[in-house]
């Protein structure tokens, strides 16, 4: 196949990395049984720490990033899927070093796609994306976990990010009391449009870190930051509950002492959307597609195309976005 298509590429110029707008091949992409014509794509974190050159997420330059892709099955040599049919990609390598959803083409190992599930549409599905797919599958821990609604409340750090946003809006259709954490106090309409019950500032949670535990006062925790907001949000949890960790905004390092642990058994679950087993994906993408589908999606979601993406790219590393980017790829 010898399909040419349009795709951001990101390489190292005499300034830095750069990126632009450019052609590609379907023969340049890497080896896989699967090819995808990409509808649709959305923005994430790391896309954007990848259109930058960040080695942490991507090795090999020249570069296509995306880590999401909705799209049609134009070949899959292995037979799992047949031409025409509509999958989605979020996670594994995809637009890490094999080249992303930012092309109108991908081609991968096709034991990375699924099925879009019945509810959806390729651009329903990019509104999700792995920030949705993140959410869902930590709130899927949590109630593994044994947290639920009538344990108390949860709180959501991070809570205007893509994750933050949706973990709050299905926590909500799950039946949870949500008190939602921001830096951004003139957001609070829009949290509590997603079904945000209480607006808690950053520096108010902040306060638990001034002693060894603090007063209990949540179920559970869905946080997107890490850093000493998480460990803000273990020492006000109640006995027994959990803590989904799957960010590191506000920093890698975790700086904290056991007593939320070994005095009131809180569990520190780790949430890992890039290599999540096949089985556990499907079900967290079935109730995506049904019960935790958040009413309000388009409210948190934004569209731009391939030549308006390098500015939204600038925006959510300035920490300027809320909600959800999707990218129509044509």
């Amino acid at each position: 196949m010898s399909e040419k298509f349009r795709a951001m590429i990101v390489e190292k110029g005499e300034k830095g990395y750069e990126r632009r707008i450019g052609e590609k091949s379907v023969e340049e992409l890497p080896e896989g049984e699967l090819v995808v014509r990409v509808r649709y794509s959305s923005l994430n974190f790391k896309d954007a720490l990848s259109a930058i050159g960040n080695k942490g997420v991507t090795r090999n330059f020249p570069h296509t990033p995306g880590i999401d892709a909705a799209g049609e099955v134009v070949e899959c040599s292995d037979s799992r899927f047949s031409p025409g049919d509509i999958v989605l990609v979020t996670g594994y390598d995809l637009g890490m070093n094999t080249s992303g959803g930012y092309g109108e083409y991908i081609r991968i190992p096709s034991g990375w796609a699924l099925p879009i599930p019945s509810g959806l549409n390729e651009r329903s599905a990019m509104a999700l994306g792995t920030a949705g797919f993140t959410a869902g599958l930590s709130v899927y821990k949590l109630m593994e976990a044994g947290v639920t609604p009538d344990k108390g409340g949860v709180i959501v750090t991070g809570a205007t990010g893509g994750v933050g946003s949706i973990a709050v809006s299905i926590l909500a259709a799950a039946g949870f009391s949500v008190t939602a954490v921001t830096g951004k106090p003139d957001q609070a309409e829009f949290l509590k449009k997603l079904g945000a019950e209480e607006i808690l500032g950053r520096d108010e949670l902040m306060q638990a870190n001034e002693k060894m535990m603090s007063k209990t006062r949540w179920a559970g925790a869905v946080d997107v930051v890490g850093g000493d907001m998480l460990s803000a949000v273990l020492k006000s949890v109640h006995y027994l509950g959990a803590v989904t960790c799957c960010g590191l905004v506000g920093s890698p390092e975790l700086n904290t002492n056991v007593f939320p642990f070994i005095l009131r058994g809180v569990s520190l679950i780790g949430i890992d959307s890039v290599e999540c087993p096949m089985d556990p994906r499907k079900k967290v993408w079935e109730k995506l597609s049904g019960e935790w589908l958040p009413e309000n999606l388009e409210d948190i979601v934004e569209e731009t195309d391939l030549d308006g993406l390098s500015d939204k790219i600038d925006l959510i590393l300035k920490g300027g976005l809320k909600g959800r980017v999707v990218v129509d790829m044509g």
